[in-house]
């Protein structure tokens, strides 16, 4: 512990700002090359400012940044493919990551890691890597180091105490492992389709929980070595209670001065690491009883999920997808809007309805269609009327907007009973088409009571730049 609180002491203030940049995932894979790298290296001082800088260039290669585009970190500094590498090499030196020593042999800096943060750098490969985990919780792991205690003849109560964190991790590998099937759960009652159970059972077999349990049933074979590791935990408590009781009377048959000699002393040190032996063997006892629990209950789970997903498939297959239609939900919440009426005007205007809706009522349910049809009356065939050879009619404005729309345009642009539209107010084409209908309709219907006047030309602002006349037009009194 008090380990620890040296090595959090030693941790720079800037050491966490890696956490916060947007290429973090990028700098923890640099890291990490480095340290494989210097690990793998002849050199006991480290590796050079240029060997790592050269690393992390090749870590670039398998990369997908796209350098078309100018790229600034969190600090405002550039980022090229050329310079990155010296970046964040002089990011790692700055926050504490990488420590440099000149070396007057090498004549340059050479670059080793810290104990904190080869701490991190260290978990770093262990979560880019998913076999180290499978190796560390691992029921042969157990069953090792309590082999190992029992044949070891100094009894090192440390074998122990990795048994025990073994034995810890591996619970709380069970543990997530059964909210991860929880979660699949949840997902597999969502779907309404085949496709979608099947993505499913897909991700839930390919996910690294799976793996581990297919560990744990294969080649660990949990049920093999249980009975193997409870054997050796009744076997190691059995011989060290036996221990500590010759211990205590080898004591107890001592003198006071043969007690405080170097003698005395040994066996009392050993009779103290066997009564921490003992506690250590009885939480391993514990810690593995909840083990078994939980992969008891993680295999009903497996079973229930498989049962459910394969009910769920039957169901689809004879029931078929009912899903609830989209129109009955726009009926149920137009039914229980206070602004119907406005609503449904406002949807008749936008799909361009040729005729007034009428609202559905008990008594149009049950009233028959074949009174509204026109008797059937034969009619001569008329030739078709040839278009005009200049075709001006292509060029015709077509009535694309209602009266109400024209006149609410018309409305946000009058001011004090004058209308005008200036380029701030003309940002599209609707706009425009709005503003050419306005003065249409004006000069068809002025008939002396409207004031019609255009003006110089328009650019809209913006990035379309539509030209248009200033229009204006006054109301007479």
């Amino acid at each position: 512990m008090a380990l620890t609180k040296n090595l959090m002491s030693q941790i720079p203030k800037d050491f966490y700002r890696l956490f916060g940049n947007k290429y973090m995932d990028y700098y923890m894979t640099f890291l990490v090359a480095i340290c494989e790298e210097s690990s793998r290296s002849g050199s006991t001082l480290g590796l050079t400012e240029q060997e790592c800088r050269t690393i992390i260039n090749e870590k670039l290669t398998e990369t997908t940044i796209d350098w078309s585009e100018e790229r600034f970190d969190e600090e405002g500094s550039l980022l090229t493919r050329s310079n990155m590498a010296a970046v964040c090499l002089n990011y790692f030196e700055e926050w504490g990551w990488l420590r440099k020593d000149y070396d007057e042999t090498l004549n340059s800096y050479v670059v080793s890691f810290p104990e904190y943060s080869q701490l991190y750098v260290e978990l770093f490969q262990k979560l880019y890597k998913e076999e180290d985990s499978s190796e560390r919780e691992s029921v042969l792991a157990v069953y090792s180091y309590l082999f190992t205690y029992s044949s070891d003849a100094e009894k090192n109560n440390e074998i122990l105490e990795s048994a025990l964190q073994t034995s810890r991790r591996l619970s709380r590998m069970l543990g997530n492992m059964r909210e991860g099937m929880r979660g699949y759960f949840d997902e597999l009652s969502r779907q309404r389709d085949f496709r979608g159970i099947q993505e499913v059972l897909v991700k839930e077999i390919n996910n690294s929980d799976s793996k581990k349990y297919a560990i744990l049933t294969t080649t660990d074979s949990f049920y093999r070595y249980k009975e193997a590791v409870k054997e050796l935990i009744d076997q190691n408590l059995s011989e060290n209670e036996l221990r500590q009781q010759e211990l205590e009377q080898r004591i107890f048959s001592m003198s006071t001065a043969e007690r405080e000699a170097l003698t005395g002393i040994r066996l009392q040190r050993a009779l103290t690491r066997c009564e921490e032996a003992s506690d250590l063997i009885v939480q391993i006892e514990r810690e593995f009883d909840a083990v078994e629990k939980r992969y008891n209950r993680l295999i009903e789970q497996k079973t229930i999920f498989a049962s459910r997903a394969a009910a769920r498939i039957r169901y689809l297959l004879q029931e078929g997808d009912r899903r609830e239609d989209k129109t009955l939900q726009l009926v149920n919440l137009l039914s229980r809007s206070d602004k119907k009426e406005e609503i449904i005007q406002d949807l008749a205007e936008k799909i361009q309805v040729t005729s007034p809706f009428r609202v559905i009522t008990e008594k149009s349910l049950y009233t028959r269609r074949d009174s509204d049809k026109e008797a059937f009356a034969p009619a001569a065939v008329q030739k078709p009327v040839e278009e005009p050879e200049n075709g001006l009619e292509e060029f015709v404005l077509k009535p694309l907007y209602t009266h109400r729309e024209i006149d609410r345009f018309r409305k946000q642009h009058m001011k004090h009973g004058v209308f005008e539209a200036d380029s701030k107010d003309i940002q599209s084409v609707e706009d425009l088409e709005k503003l050419f209908f306005v003065w249409q309709e004006a000069t068809e219907l002025a008939e002396g009571k409207q004031k019609i006047e255009v003006g110089e030309e328009l650019v809209s602002q913006g990035e379309t730049g539509f030209k248009f006349s200033r229009l204006t037009i006054e109301e007479k009194n």
